[in-house]
């Protein structure tokens, strides 16, 4: 088969293969609704899904919801989220964007990425994740590993993660960006690793221009 010799058919070809690849590929946060996973997506900021998943269970059986985490006592957040980093910060974020959505939404998770992006703690790639695990939405979060294979692969060469999911949304079908943006997670973590790179196992090596195969 040919080489893609073009962004998006780099791109096309990389979500075929990994589809193949990580064929159940799933958000590795826990949640039962769009605003556990609004909560637990803020609190992953510099932090890893485990270390999360570690004190959500707690958090959300005391603060279920926007009303509960919204009247919570600061330091009792403070509390159950102490293993994270920046805590203290994250705490006050979260009982703030718990407030907001009852001020501006009623409590619940809203779809635009404009009112997301308005609340405590949230940028794009939060609200990307929420949109496309959540609430079926198209969302392409880019984190460090999409952002690093996205260069390595050829299909951007900008390093602003906002200017990256720009460039790959042209690139990937609006419905399949949020599972594009997983699996990419995925392979990052398992395979293509930031300080040693498996060429050798990566099925993307017959055609990725930095591939050491």
């Amino acid at each position: 088969m040919a080489k893609p010799r073009t962004p998006k058919g780099r791109a096309q070809r990389t979500h075929q293969l990994l589809a193949l690849e990580y064929p159940e590929a799933l958000c590795e946060l826990d949640h039962e609704t769009p605003f556990q996973l609004l909560i637990a997506t803020i609190l992953s900021a510099q932090a890893t899904d485990v270390g999360v998943n570690k004190v959500t269970p707690g958090l959300f059986a005391r603060c279920p919801d926007a009303v509960a985490l919204a009247e919570a006592r600061l330091g009792d957040v403070e509390q159950l989220i102490g293993s994270l980093g920046l805590f203290r910060t994250k705490a006050k974020n979260i009982v703030l964007c718990a407030q907001q959505l009852l001020e501006r939404h009623g409590g619940e998770v809203p779809l635009p990425m404009s009112d997301l992006v308005a609340l405590a703690g949230v940028g794009r790639k939060t609200a990307n994740v929420v949109r496309s695990v959540a609430l079926g939405l198209p969302g392409l979060p880019v984190d460090t590993h999409v952002l690093r294979l996205s260069g390595l692969l050829g299909l951007s060469q900008e390093t602003d993660p906002v200017k990256v999911e720009l460039a790959l949304n042209p690139l990937v079908p609006a419905a399949e960006r949020g599972a594009f943006s997983l699996r990419m997670i995925l392979h990052g973590r398992r395979v293509c690793v930031a300080r040693r790179p498996n060429c050798e196992d990566c099925v993307l090596n017959q055609f990725c221009p930095s591939s050491r195969v």
